[in-house]
């Protein structure tokens, strides 16, 4: 076949076109693991079981019994839609007690936690507040933090992690744009290289012009990250005119940087716009200097990699595991199992310092799937819980205003995405839902009710 194979294979070579730097930076960025082997189909199951199960160490698992219990009993997610933010104490808690510097190294202050025990924080927050877990998560995954570790100078490392670690830098990532969603090769933001004044000298530098929307915690940012196209037209650099993807890093005080509305994104978390014109920077903003220009495709693609492993499966899981928790269904348990299967997978391969951008973008797209699965079993559940309140009114054992109240308190539940019942003010439901409790005990006139379950149940 190789004489029909060959002279096809070289025609259609030479009628593709070529592969642009962008391209060819996204090809080679990122790198592969077991799943390697899997998707060439000699998948070696002796060194998949050699791999060590992830486990949290002693440091983290009393973070994890302490501090993360702590910040669940402060968290009132109904609370929280209705004020649209979180509480101000809670955010203080958050930046005190190293939430947003998990990733970072101990030298700067942060706590160096591995892969798994940022997945299981962020899952066990998330079982309690989506906003809040959000709002934890963009931080320690696509962030200056993830960003400046791997690619910064020492000098932006020394400038920006001790503040990022102690939670007095609030970090956002501007790649969303308008015309190009999240696609980083279709962004029209730009950078050209110019003279410029800053502080009161001419210098080289950047005079950019952006316009990102979506941008998670930019309201409340300190610090914005930007991925835009870098140009060089004068060829002040060299002769090279285009540069491609670059990723700088800005004080969100800086002259021309313009922080505008707030976004509704659903859970209330801080999200919005981040706009710039004419907006000068100096070329040692680049994250890692002038010779990381051009290489932003391959930061975001391997920094992509670690957030769409931890973050958003973390979320998945967590929202899985507490609606199984409400109705014994086979399908919601089977896949919160694979789900939960999948995130020691892909926490392992990432503990083992690999950076496989094409597992983890599966783990992306199959956990965010699995998790509108179950979510949609969840709303079923909890439709039929209205069948069990019309038969307690025509049984009479509650009457009409309390059997509101408690469609009520349930279509709050599932509207904060919380499936389990915490507050006192829900002890009704629990009620309930044990066909032992008596007719007093239903409607409340009984005061001797056991408590509430505690906010602590670990997904």
């Amino acid at each position: 076949m190789s004489f029909i194979s060959k002279p096809a294979y070289k025609a259609l070579a030479n009628a593709m076109p070529s592969i642009s730097p962008t391209e060819r930076e996204a090809l080679d960025s990122g790198t592969s693991w077991w799943e390697k082997e899997l998707f060439m189909g000699a998948p070696n199951w002796e060194t998949f079981n050699s791999y060590p199960y992830p486990k949290l160490s002693l440091e983290e698992q009393a973070f994890l019994d302490n501090e993360v219990e702590t910040l669940c009993s402060m968290l009132d997610e109904w609370e929280i839609h209705e004020q649209k933010a979180l509480p101000d104490h809670v955010w203080q808690y958050i930046k005190e007690h190293g939430f947003l510097g998990l990733i970072i190294p101990k030298e700067y202050g942060g706590r160096a936690f591995s892969s798994f025990a940022q997945s299981r924080v962020m899952s066990k927050i998330a079982s309690r507040s989506l906003t809040t877990a959000v709002s934890c998560m963009v931080p320690n995954s696509l962030g200056p933090g993830e960003l400046l570790l791997h690619y910064g100078t020492e000098e932006q490392k020394d400038r920006y992690l001790p503040g990022l670690a102690r939670g007095e830098e609030i970090p956002c990532f501007g790649l969303t744009s308008p015309e190009a969603g999240s696609d980083a090769g279709a962004i029209p933001d730009t950078g050209v290289v110019c003279y410029g004044q800053f502080e009161g000298q001419e210098v080289l530098g950047l005079r950019m012009n952006f316009s990102k929307r979506w941008i998670t915690l930019a309201p409340i940012a300190t610090v914005v990250g930007l991925a835009f196209k870098m140009y060089d037209p004068d060829h002040l650099l060299g002769e090279q005119t285009e540069y491609g993807i670059t990723c700088a890093l800005l004080p969100a005080s800086h002259e021309g940087v313009i922080v505008g509305p707030r976004h509704n994104p659903g859970p209330p978390f801080m999200n919005g716009t981040v706009e710039g014109k004419d907006v000068f920077i100096p070329l040692d903003w680049i994250i890692g200097g002038v010779k990381n220009a051009g290489k932003g495709w391959r930061m975001l693609m391997e920094c992509l990699a670690v957030g769409r492993g931890i973050s958003l499966p973390a979320l998945s899981t967590s929202t899985s595991e507490m609606t199984y928790l409400n109705e014994a269904n086979s399908e919601i348990a089977s896949d919160t199992y694979m789900l939960e299967a999948f995130r020691y997978l892909v926490t392992c391969g990432l503990n083992q310092g690999g950076k496989p951008a094409v597992m983890t973008a599966i783990a992306k797209y199959y956990a965010t799937e699995g998790m509108r699965k179950v979510v949609n079993h969840g709303m079923d559940v909890g439709l039929s819980f209205a069948d069990h309140v019309a038969d307690a009114h025509e049984q009479g054992f509650i009457n009409e205003e309390e059997a509101n109240k408690l469609l009520h308190y349930n279509a709050r539940r599932y509207d904060s995405m919380l499936t389990d019942v915490f507050d006192l003010h829900l002890q009704e439901v629990l009620e309930l839902e044990n066909p032992h409790i008596s007719k007093a005990d239903a409607t409340g006139t009984d005061t001797s009710v056991q408590s509430a379950p505690s906010h602590s149940t670990s997904p």
